[in-house]
């Protein structure tokens, strides 16, 4: 693993780890899913230790899921070992401010997420919380006595009922269940109970929340309701905690979100969203000055805008002065520093790879992060200042990270309007030079996904080794709409879904073709969600590609905007809504274009996907079947946007190997 890492003058990294060769291996599905997964690390107050997630596959005779569990470790990476256990997840782990307990969320009891706490010196965890409702998200107030949490509303005793008696009708958009902040303290009373109060309802849905330094209130953002749709709508408050008085702090027609107080309570940041809001987001970090834990009048100090302008605020350094925040570059991740006195912005580090969960000590010496790369799986670091590399904490991933994974490197091209497009070619396993190879388009979704520099042999619906395993070549593109290369670039795609961002698409695949490694008589195309609008729509432009796979697939503009939780999205991508344009939204549907399709084309769709509903899918099945295209489509029951269990992550990499190899291989 590679990493170039410059954090102000506290590291200068350069570390190659080299995994060793095992040839007698075959990547596989099996393998893939096997991949754990890293996260939320948090350095104790003393800066001695580190908690972090585990999340991975459980699979039995009965069972197939996955599951999360807390680990702790010193920060010198000794002492590492798992803290709680059972068949129930734990996660979002966090310090009390005198590092003596652990607070996490668990769904142990009646499979609804409550707060419990650990004790670091020993002792099972305690639930604090035992409401209706599942809790959200929790933060420790700053004495260490108590909670402020969301918790979403509960059913009523007469809904209950209802839905007992079959008598469980529903009207649309009414009775919405929101999340609500509330307060409770650590110490039970002389009976067992602690209260649960109530704080700042505003009656909207409170998305994050922070206390201030001593205490005295809570900034909270909030939306119209919890539904996708509405995060425009998003506010900025301040609760005072003894009066329970709620003040607006940021209430425009702009998307305020993610407030945050400064260690010193001198100052709250946020990300403000540009004017217009547009799903092709565009924000910057505007800085209110505070005094006695409310805000002081003052106009905001904005700060300079990010590169991507898409910050993603970490948290504050120890000085209260300095904000940090990641964005994608390119296909790798950099860290930035803001100054909220000088409301400058600029960069700290770069690394070829993905990282992120950042957490900062007390003294803004020593952080802890996760990492991965295109070589390595994701594991938690942890570098302090002056050290010549971050060592590594988890051993997560200590076996697969022995295994070989195919190479794969960043390669640009000129789209034909001469515009540069970068992306990731993965070659096949023991590739030669020169050989003309089965090979794959990748797209990604959003449209405002990146593809980056990430480990190849994990999960997911396209198994990247696998593939390379079995002769393939894979080409994953980062066209314009994409995140990572500025606002224009992702703007560049607004009302021309399938047209330029094709072209890019398609130079990709030539410049694959000269290097003379894509055969160009065995061709194939995937993507998922944005990535599947694009290849119903290339099955209508070219036959080109010998098979296709349009994973939850966006194949009707029109029904997509009336059926999908985000209706507004398209109406903002293509500026009109489709009864005053029905022109556009036909011109870049694969379902009025589809008399051109020839490619066989495999649909993959969670059956309970309400971002892209399965009836996208099935209209595509339906159309190809009927005018006699080759077709299959694999529905996966219970499943989201996003396939969440482990044997159907299985079976969704095992249809498009097999897919692929009966097609063009």
């Amino acid at each position: 693993m590679k990493i170039v890492a410059r954090f102000a003058s506290l590291l200068v990294v350069v570390v190659l780890f080299t995994a060793a060769v095992y040839p007698q291996y075959t990547w596989t599905p099996e393998l893939q899913v096997k991949m754990k997964i890293v996260g939320s690390p948090k350095i104790s107050p003393d800066g001695r230790k580190i908690v972090y997630t585990v999340n991975e596959p459980v699979m039995s005779a009965d069972k197939s899921e996955f599951l999360t569990h807390l680990w702790l470790a010193n920060t010198d990476g000794s002492d590492n070992r798992q803290i709680t256990f059972g068949d129930k997840s734990a996660a979002n782990p966090k310090w009390s401010p005198d590092g003596s307990m652990i607070a996490f969320t668990s769904n142990r009891k009646d499979n609804r997420n409550q707060i419990y706490v650990l004790r670091v010196a020993g002792g099972e965890a305690e639930q604090i919380t035992d409401g209706k409702g599942a809790v959200s998200n929790f933060e420790w107030a700053p004495d260490g006595r108590s909670f402020a949490f969301t918790m979403s509303d509960p059913k009523t005793d007469a809904e209950e009922k209802d839905g007992k008696g079959r008598n469980d009708f529903r009207w649309v958009d009414e009775n919405v269940k929101i999340a609500r902040l509330y307060l409770t303290p650590l110490a039970a009373d002389a009976a067992g109970k602690r209260e649960v109060k109530k704080i700042g309802d505003t009656g909207r849905h409170v998305t994050a929340f922070d206390w201030s330094s001593g205490g005295r209130s809570l900034v909270f953002a909030h939306v119209k309701s919890p539904v996708v749709d509405h995060w425009p709508t998003s506010d900025v408050s301040l609760v005072d905690i003894n009066t329970e008085e709620v003040i607006p702090v940021a209430s425009t027609d702009l998307a305020e979100q993610n407030p945050s107080f400064s260690p010193d309570g001198r100052w709250l940041v946020m990300t403000v969203s540009d004017r217009p809001v547009r799903w092709a987001q565009s924000n910057r970090i505007h800085a209110y000055p505070v005094q006695n834990a409310r805000i002081s009048g003052a106009s905001p100090r904005v700060l300079a805008a990010s590169p991507d302008g898409q910050p993603a605020i970490g948290g504050w350094m120890p000085d209260s002065v300095r904000v940090y925040f990641t964005e994608a570059k390119g296909t790798g991740t950099a860290l930035y520093e803001g100054n909220v006195a000088s409301g400058t912005v600029k960069e700290i580090s770069y690394t070829d790879g993905v990282v992120g969960a950042f957490d900062f000590d007390r003294t803004g010496n020593a952080l802890a992060f996760v990492m991965h790369d295109i070589d390595s799986p994701p594991e938690v670091y942890y570098g302090r200042s002056g050290s010549t590399a971050p060592v590594q904490i988890s051993r997560a991933n200590g076996e697969m990270a022995k295994l070989t994974v195919p190479r794969t490197e960043v390669i640009k091209w000129k789209s034909k309007d001469g515009r540069e497009i970068e992306g990731l070619l993965t070659y096949p396993m023991g590739y030669k030079p020169g050989t003309k190879v089965p090979f794959i388009l990748n797209i990604h979704g959003g449209p405002a996904g990146v593809f980056n520099q990430g480990y190849v042999g994990g999960r997911g619906a396209y198994p990247l080794a696998s593939f390379a395993s079995k002769g393939f070549a894979v080409l994953r593109p980062n066209p314009r709409g994409s995140s990572g290369y500025g606002v224009e670039f992702r703007r560049a795609n607004i009302r021309d879904w399938a047209g330029m961002d094709y072209e890019d698409l398609m130079t990709g695949v030539d410049h694959a073709i000269g290097m003379g490694v894509a055969d160009p008589a065995r061709l194939g195309v995937m993507g998922w969600s944005y990535g599947g609008y694009m290849t119903s729509m290339i099955i209508t432009k070219t036959d080109r590609f010998k098979a296709a796979s349009a994973g939850a697939p966006v194949t009707n503009l029109m029904s997509f905007n009336g059926t999908a939780d985000i209706p507004s999205f398209i109406p903002d991508y293509f500026e009109a809504e489709f009864w005053d344009d029905p022109a556009v939204y036909a011109k870049h549907s694969a379902m009025f274009n589809i008399k051109n399709a020839k490619t066989p084309t495999l649909i993959q769709h969670g059956e309970n996907d309400i971002r892209v509903p399965i009836s996208q899918g099935y209209e595509l099945y339906v159309a190809l079947k009927r005018r006699g295209v080759p077709t299959r489509m694999i529905v996966l029951p219970r499943q989201p946007h996003g396939i969440q269990e482990p044997r159907l992550q299985i079976a969704t990499m095992q249809s498009n190997l097999d897919w692929f190899e009966k097609y063009i291989k």
